[in-house]
């Protein structure tokens, strides 16, 4: 099939290869315009903007696709039978969702209806999920509300991070795309139960703030989910500090107020959390420098008993 591609993060490549391996021709995409990254701030292609160019695939970036009027010109040119939407990054207009044949396909990284949003992944990892999965849709205009066309479900690891979960996620999203494709014209599009929906609304920075008076499975789980994107942080002597990995430690009721730094030692910062539990800091990374072992930070910064993160 003709296919035109809408994706940004690396989590939309394993799909556009997919397509490619399958024979698919995929003759357009379309992604967020480059952005500033890293200490530099040098404006950087997106993911899937750097694997077309190496293809040879044009590319289009506009910076908001429901006002601009050159886009769908510019899909008639290519004639998709179907556009193929992964982790996009904006609201794709009517005209554009329903111009080819099978109209629009979109990869969700969760099991809808549950998760309609910005951040289906982190929420799962977040809110202790024991499983997951991934959903193909036919695309509508509203937020994640289009007919399901195939579903696969898989755990959620017990350790596993939002990072690792996307990864894996994108992968069997990418087979049950390919699979799903072969199957236009022969599957019955369900509609999605509006009673059973939950939001994922997208992450803000401050939402990585650690609340030490919450249970230490709650900041492992936090961790996990938001360590990579956009970051986990605390304080501590009024300067910034984010924590990169850390784990629950099952001797709890160790004492000590909420936030206090218990004890050190070479696995790491023990800190008092609510209900009595205590989360050990394993890697850190104080404002400024770079990412380090608790227990380095801990003889660098010479802490004392009795002192507090947050």
């Amino acid at each position: 099939m003709r296919i035109v591609f809408f994706g940004s993060p690396a989590a939309a490549l394993p799909s556009f290869r997919k397509l490619l391996q399958g024979g698919h021709s995929v003759d357009l995409v379309i992604t967020q315009p480059d952005k500033p990254a890293g200490r530099g701030r040098r404006m950087t292609p997106s993911a899937v903007k750097a694997f077309a160019v190496e293809k040879g695939i044009p590319v289009l970036e506009p910076a908001k696709i429901r006002a601009d009027e050159t886009v769908l010109p510019r899909i008639r040119e290519v004639r998709p039978d179907v556009h193929v939407v992964v982790a996009y990054g904006q609201i794709i207009p009517g005209p554009v969702i329903y111009w080819p044949r099978y109209h629009s396909l979109n990869v969700h990284f969760s099991l809808l209806p549950k998760y309609r949003g910005a951040a289906p992944v982190q929420r799962t990892v977040l809110n202790g999920d024991a499983g997951t999965g991934v959903t193909i849709i036919e695309l509508n205009e509203r937020m994640d509300e289009g007919d399901i066309l195939a579903q696969v479900r898989t755990p959620v690891g017990p350790r596993e991070t939002a990072a690792e979960l996307e990864a894996r996620l994108a992968d069997m999203g990418a087979d049950l795309l390919l699979q799903t494709i072969g199957g236009l014209g022969s599957i019955t599009p369900v509609p999605q139960d509006d009673s059973q929906a939950c939001p994922a609304p997208k992450i803000r920075k401050e939402d990585g703030r650690v609340d030490w008076s919450e249970a230490a499975a709650g900041i492992d789980r936090r961790v996990r989910a938001l360590g990579q994107r956009p970051g986990v942080f605390t304080f501590f002597r009024g300067r910034r500090l984010e924590i990169h990995r850390g784990r629950v430690l099952e001797t709890g009721g160790q004492g000590g107020r909420t936030g206090e730094v218990l004890a050190a030692g070479k696995d790491g910062l023990r800190v008092a959390c609510g209900a009595g539990s205590v989360y050990l800091v394993e890697d850190l990374q104080p404002e400024g420098k770079h990412r380090m072992t608790a227990y380095g930070f801990f003889l660098g910064a010479k802490i004392q008993p009795g002192e507090y993160f947050g």
